[in-house]
C-alpha cells in the first residue's frame, strides 16, 4: 500500500520520515507534498496531532481525508512561543564597556513539546545569544523551563533572537542613560571589531563574519542621527515626546547537520539540487527547499542561470514533492538561501562542467576554452564554433552515439551542508516612535534597517524579506498577545482578539544591505528571513523608552501597549519612581 499526503508543511522529507515510522509503512512508499503554502514562520516545521489524525482516518477508511482547522481551532493546536522572564545585570567601567554579564532565563512552555522539536530550544537559543555582538567576555546564564497548562511551545521565526536583542539592547540604553552617554557610542565601544572575527562569544557561538561597526556606522549616516536628535529635542519644546531607538544584532543563519544532528531528531541539515538540461535547452531544476513565499525559485532560477549562461526564464524550479526532489531538511532558521541555494550553485557548476565536456568533443577543443553565455557554447578566441544549448542537448539525448567515451547524461545532482554549526548574519536598525503620553499610544514614524545577508542575489527579495520581518517584530513589539484567563483557557479565538500589524501600522521602511560573504557557504550567501523579526522589538522598546524618559519611566515588557506605557508614566512620576 502507498500513502500520499497533500500538507500545508515546511519540511515535506521530514513528514515523509515521521508519518512513514508512525504507520509502519516503506518511506518509498510515502509521498509528501507540499505546495506553495503561504506563510509559515517556522509554525509549519512541527507534527502535529491533527496532521497525524487524519492520516490514520484515510488508513482506516480506505479513501482521502482532508482537514482544515478553523481559527480558533488553531489558536490551540498551533505552537505558540516568546512567553520568557529576564533578569539581566551587566557589568563595567565609567567608560561604557561592559565586561560580564548575568542572565536568569524562566522560560513558560506547555505541557509538552511538538515533536520533533523541542520545547527548551527557545530558552537555549537565548541563554546563548544574550551577549549579542558585543565583546562580553564572561558570562553567568541560567535557564528554568517551567511547564504550564497552556498550548505547546516551540519554534516561531527567528527563535529567541528577538528576545535575546530586546533584553541586550535595552541594557545598553540603561547604561548610556546612567552614564550620560549616547547609546550609539555605547555600542560602538562594545562591538566586535573586524580584526576580531571570526570571534568566539563567551556562550561558546562563532561569528564566523560579519559587519557590526559599518552596520552601525551606515546606519548612523542613513537616518541622519545627529539630526534626529535635534529633531526630538525641537520637538520636546513643543511637548511633542519623541523616542529614537537602536538595536545591533546577529541572527544565526544556515546551521548545520550537528545543529540537530547530536539529539538523533530526523532533521535534515543538508538539502540538495537537480539539474538537468532538457532537449529544448531549458533547465528543470529540482530542489528539497520548499518556498512559502520567500521567492526561493525566482532566487534559484538566477543562480541557476548565471552559471549556465541562459535566461532565468529558461529555468524551471520545482520543490515539496518527496517524490521528485532530493532529498533535503527545508525551510527553516534562514537556510533557504545557505544551504538550499549553495547545493544549487554546486549543481549548476557539475552541470556546466558536464555540458564544457560535451561540447568540447562536438567543437573538437579542450573543456577549458569552452564559454557558455547566451544560450550557447562555443570555443575561446574562435567566434565561429559555437553551438546552441537545445543543440547540445538533442545530440545528448538523442543521438548519443556521437559522444565515444563520454557518459550520455546532462543532469548533476549536489547535496550541500554547513561544515559548520552556523553562519552569522547581522544588523543595525533603528525606530522613531511618538508617544502621546495621554493615552499611551505609541506611533512608529521611522524605520531605517541595515542588513548584511552575506552574499545578495536578488535585492528584491531580500528587501522583501527584511520588510516582512520588520512588520512581524513591530506586531510582537506593540500589540501581538495570546491572552489566557486564570484557569489557563485561551481568550484569543479570532484575529479580532488576537491583533497583528497592518499596512496602517507600518511605517514606510527605508532598507540597506551591505555584504559579507559567508566563509563556510559555497555562494556566500547567510539568511535573511529573520533579521527584521530580531531587530524590530529591539529597537521599538529602546525608541518608547527613549520617549518616556524625561519622565523617569520605562516599559520592560512587551507588547508595548498603552496601557503598560500610562502604567510605566504613573510609576515614573511617584515619588522614588
Amino acid at each position: 500500500r502507498s500513502l500520499t499526503v497533500w500538507i500545508s508543511t515546511q519540511v515535506p522529507h521530514m513528514m515523509q520520515a515521521v508519518l512513514a515510522g508512525l504507520f509502519d509503512l516503506p518511506e518509498q512508499r510515502v509521498r509528501v507534498i507540499a505546495p506553495d503554502v503561504g506563510g509559515s514562520f517556522g509554525i509549519k516545521i512541527h507534527v502535529y496531532q491533527d496532521d497525524v489524525a487524519a492520516v490514520a482516518l484515510a488508513i482506516l477508511l480506505g479513501r482521502p481525508v482532508k482537514f482544515v482547522a478553523t481559527r480558533r481551532e488553531s489558536f490551540v493546536s498551533d505552537i505558540h512561543a516568546r512567553e520568557q522572564t529576564i533578569e539581566v545585570e551587566l557589568a563595567g567601567g565609567d567608560d561604557g564597556v561592559v565586561s560580564a554579564m548575568r542572565a536568569r532565563i524562566t522560560a513558560a512552555v506547555g505541557p509538552y513539546s511538538a515533536y520533533p522539536r523541542s520545547s527548551v530550544v527557545e530558552g537555549g537559543q537565548v541563554l546563548r545569544l544574550l551577549p549579542g555582538p558585543y565583546r562580553v567576555r564572561h558570562y553567568d546564564g541560567t535557564l528554568r523551563v517551567v511547564a504550564q497548562n497552556k498550548v505547546v511551545t516551540s519554534q516561531y521565526r527567528a527563535v529567541g533572537h528577538p528576545i535575546a536583542a530586546a533584553v541586550t539592547e535595552s541594557m545598553l540604553d540603561v547604561i548610556a542613560r546612567d552614564l550620560g552617554l549616547d547609546p550609539a557610542e555605547v555600542r560602538r565601544r562594545n562591538l566586535v571589531r573586524p580584526e576580531e572575527l571570526p570571534y568566539t562569544s563567551a556562550t561558546g557561538n562563532v561569528y564566523d563574519s560579519g559587519s557590526y561597526h559599518a552596520a552601525l556606522a551606515r546606519l548612523l549616516e542613513a537616518a541622519k542621527y545627529d539630526d534626529l536628535r535635534s529633531q526630538q529635542a525641537a520637538a520636546r519644546v513643543q511637548g511633542r515626546h519623541l523616542g529614537v531607538g537602536l538595536s545591533c544584532f546577529i541572527e544565526l543563519t544556515g546551521p548545520g547537520a550537528q545543529f540537530y544532528g547530536v539529539g538523533g531528531a530526523p532533521i535534515s541539515g543538508q538539502d540538495g539540487a537537480t539539474l538537468r538540461l532538457e532537449p529544448s535547452g531549458a533547465v528543470t531544476a529540482l530542489v528539497g527547499v520548499t518556498d512559502q513565499g520567500q521567492g526561493m525559485p525566482t532566487a534559484f532560477a538566477q543562480i541557476v542561470a548565471d552559471e549556465l549562461g541562459i535566461s532565468p526564464d529558461g529555468v524551471a524550479v520545482r520543490s515539496g514533492d518527496t517524490a521528485l526532489t532530493p532529498y533535503g531538511g527545508g525551510t527553516w532558521a534562514s537556510r533557504g538561501m545557505p544551504i538550499g541555494g549553495s547545493a544549487a550553485l554546486l549543481a549548476a557548476r557539475a552541470l556546466a562542467e558536464k555540458i564544457r565536456r560535451v561540447a568540447a568533443t562536438l567543437l573538437e577543443a579542450h573543456p577549458d576554452d569552452i564559454r557558455l553565455g547566451d544560450g550557447r557554447v562555443g570555443v575561446s578566441g574562435a567566434r565561429d564554433r559555437g553551438m546552441t544549448l537545445a543543440d547540445l542537448a538533442r545530440t545528448v539525448h538523442f543521438r548519443s552515439n556521437e559522444l565515444e567515451g563520454l557518459e550520455p547524461s546532462l543532469e548533476a545532482t549536489v547535496h550541500f551542508t554547513n561544515a559548520q554549526p552556523g553562519t552569522f548574519t547581522n544588523g543595525a536598525h533603528l525606530a522613531v516612535v511618538e508617544v502621546d503620553i495621554e493615552t499611551g499610544r505609541v506611533s512608529v514614524l521611522r524605520y531605517v534597517a541595515v542588513d548584511d545577508c552575506g552574499r545578495v542575489v536578488n535585492p528584491a527579495l531580500v528587501a522583501g524579506q527584511i520588510a516582512g520581518g520588520v512588520a512581524q517584530g513591530l506586531g510582537g513589539a506593540l500589540m501581538e498577545h495570546c491572552a489566557y484567563d486564570g484557569a489557563g483557557q485561551p481568550l484569543c479565538g479570532t484575529l479580532m482578539d488576537y491583533a497583528v500589524p497592518t499596512a496602517a501600522d507600518v511605517p514606510p521602511l527605508e532598507l540597506h544591505h551591505l555584504e559579507t560573504p559567508a566563509p563556510s557557504i559555497a555562494g556566500g550567501y547567510k539568511g535573511a528571513g529573520e533579521a527584521g523579526t530580531t531587530g524590530a522589538p529591539a529597537a521599538i522598546l529602546n525608541a518608547v523608552n527613549d520617549a518616556l524618559a524625561p519622565f523617569g519611566a520605562a516599559v520592560t515588557d512587551q507588547p508595548i501597549t498603552a496601557e503598560r506605557v500610562l502604567r510605566a508614566i504613573r510609576a515614573g512620576r511617584r515619588p522614588g519612581g
